[in-house]
């Protein structure tokens, strides 16, 4: 149901806009050997195996790496489109195929605009490698517009990131958990399509209201049933929780090393340059992004168990899937201390 090179060369058009900044100085390989040690010994977390070696990529690299990491989950969600159509005819189905592509090729175009840093996970492939991956150009004009030093900035992202493939590379069973989670939801989205609404793809005269329609996501709407959301609530919970445990992470360990470290955090807040997660295109795809807020609830989550309990009390959401807080909980993290108290057997 996805047109990839459609996808491809609308994600290209719109994440080429202004894309020409320099990477950000310092030697990445010496920056991520230092952010690996730092974070494995505040984390007290053990790699099963060798983590990616960090990349510095172009925003067309990006794309190129998130599509196909995506693709099989994305595909799924495609044969749910395609599936949704029901008995409409074949020009109606050819002209969504259009939009749900455009709709995806948008979205990664936006963010790839954006974007910093990524753990890149392919989540539906067992076999595929995960990568670390830098975005130069963006690195290099987040540094100038937000008046950074720009090796620090680097240091700071490289820091974020790496403790997500620490996190992913210490526990085996979170990756397939929340591959488990998406593969439920995907599998009972529905398409609600009017052809009376007057379907059809924006016109590319107006390359900023098709960007903006793209950004959007509202070309082709997903609908997740309402007795679904329960497992929304858990990929969400889970991604607070992971998002959050990096965030804590990358203020404690940076505090040792970065100098303005609260200079950069507070010029990221105010104005907020958009993160991207293990799968933060495909939150966006479905409509389930998660929101600023429970980025903050995440990290005060961290902050406050470790406070309480110490990194070793933090150390026990990854025990097993049960052991995750829920939405709830994350904004009383006393009640998942009480809940957690009681050791967990890990299946």
């Amino acid at each position: 149901m996805i047109d990839w090179n459609l996808t491809r060369r609308i994600a290209e058009t719109i994440g080429g806009q202004g894309g020409t900044a320099a990477s950000p100085d310092g030697d990445l390989a010496a920056i991520a050997a230092d952010s690996q040690r730092r974070v494995l010994a505040y984390t007290r977390l053990e790699p099963t195996s060798q983590l990616p070696a960090p990349e510095m990529v172009s925003r067309q690299q990006w794309i190129e790496a998130n599509l196909n990491s995506m693709r099989p989950v994305l595909d799924r969600v495609g044969a749910r489109v395609g599936g949704g159509m029901g008995v409409l005819g074949r020009p109606t189905r050819a002209l969504t195929r259009a939009l749900f592509s455009a709709q995806v090729g948008g979205l990664t175009g936006f963010l790839a605009q954006r974007v910093l840093g990524q753990y890149d996970m392919p989540l539906l492939d067992s076999t595929g490698a995960p990568r670390l991956l830098l975005v130069g150009p963006n690195l290099g004009s987040a540094a100038t517009r937000l008046e950074v030093d720009s090796e620090e900035l680097l240091h700071w992202v490289t820091l974020h990131e790496m403790t997500h493939a620490v996190q992913f590379g210490s526990v085996p069973w979170l990756r397939l958990h929340l591959a488990s989670l998406v593969r439920e939801v995907v599998d009972t989205l529905e398409v609600r399509i009017d052809p009376a609404s007057g379907l059809r793809l924006p016109s590319t005269a107006d390359l900023r209201g098709l960007i903006e329609s793209l950004r959007r996501g509202e070309l082709v709407t997903l609908v997740i049933g309402r007795e679904r959301r329960v497992l929304v609530d858990r990929i969400q919970a889970t991604m607070a929780v992971i998002e959050g445990h990096a965030e804590h992470v990358m203020d404690a360990v940076g505090a040792e090393v970065i100098p303005s470290q609260a200079e950069l955090r507070s010029a990221l807040e105010r104005r907020r340059v958009d993160r991207s997660g293990p799968m933060r295109l495909l939150e966006r795809v479905l409509g389930f992004e998660l929101k600023l807020r429970q980025y903050r609830d995440g990290k005060r989550f961290c902050d406050a168990v470790v406070e309480r309990a110490g990194i070793e009390g933090l150390n026990r959401v990854w025990t097993a899937p049960h052991a995750l807080p829920t939405l709830a909980e994350l904004v009383d993290p006393d009640a998942w201390i009480a809940r957690t108290a009681v050791p967990f057997v890990t299946k």
